[in-house]
């Protein structure tokens, strides 16, 4: 199954609905945001002002490049051979995107008031239905099953987000995806991060057992239960650590949690990962 002639026309409707949702200043809702979240949305009005753009709401078109948008797999064909003969499976590509679809991604990301969702450890999410859907996430999402067809296979696209972070706070805690697939790249240039042995991701080689519910391996409460598991398994640990345009592909089943964060102090240095989720985890 394909999400050509599905996911292009979702996104006016993902985007109508953000503007529905967010479009209208409402000083409420404002008043009981995080102070994290109020810090960031600071941030990003004194970007959006520095660039020409005097509104609280925008969103930016973000539209598909004329070229390619995913680089093509210059191993040939190494990184699917890895992935097939490997347990757990894990695969680490750099330079995944092309140039100029990198540099209008992080405009995107930077410009669009798209960062709604506010977690306790002080990160943020962009999700669909925030606005977070636009022409060139379509032609990234098509073009990595192009590109990585053993590894992606006939999997659909069932979700996709974007987190932006803290440069003081956490990140994600321990937890496993709803999926076959999880596609984890990062976008924020080598330069905001201040230590480049770390800010990526730890993935554990013990998947969350089938019979374990969402809540048991997705949930903030979980992270005790998760922990207690891996050290009765005796799961082992790799860090995967920060690059601009780096990708993380793994088994969404995998325990995973974001390493810890050195970003320098400034909006464009928070530290920002987009991910797509690609198949169900019971068929993977």
């Amino acid at each position: 199954m394909s999400i050509r002639g599905v996911f292009p026309e979702s996104i006016e409707l993902f985007r109508r609905h953000a503007v529905l949702a967010f479009g209208t200043p409402d000083a409420a809702a404002r008043s009981r945001d995080p102070a994290h979240k109020v810090l960031h949305d600071q941030e990003q009005q004194e970007y959006l002002a520095a660039t020409g753009v005097m509104a609280r709401f925008n969103l930016e078109a973000g539209e598909r490049v004329s070229g390619r948008a995913v680089n093509p797999d210059q191993s040939h064909g190494e990184i699917a051979a890895r992935w097939q003969a490997s347990s757990p499976q894990i695969a680490v590509i750099d330079n995944l995107l092309a140039s100029d679809a990198l540099e209008r991604l992080r405009h995107y990301c930077w410009r669009s008031t798209v960062w709604q969702k506010a977690y306790p450890n002080g990160y943020l999410g962009a999700m669909p239905e925030h606005g977070f859907a636009c022409p060139l996430l379509v032609q990234i999402a098509d073009e990595l099953r192009d590109v990585y067809p053993a590894i992606i296979r006939g999997h659909p696209l069932l979700r996709w987000w974007g987190f932006k972070y803290d440069s003081r706070l956490k990140g994600i805690n321990i937890h496993a995806d709803f999926a076959a697939v999880n596609v984890n790249f990062w976008i924020v240039p080598d330069e905001a991060n201040l230590n480049p042995d770390g800010g990526g991701l730890v993935i554990w080689d013990k998947p969350a057992p089938l019979d374990w519910t969402f809540q048991q391996y997705n949930n903030p409460g979980a992270g005790q239960r998760i922990r207690n598991f891996i050290a009765e398994t005796g799961a082992r640990s790799m860090t995967v650590p920060y690059r601009a345009n780096r990708a993380v592909i793994f088994d969404s089943d995998l325990f995973h949690e974001t390493d810890r964060i050195e970003f320098k102090e400034g909006y464009v240095n928070r530290r920002i990962n987009i991910t797509m989720l690609y198949g169900a985890r019971e068929k993977r």
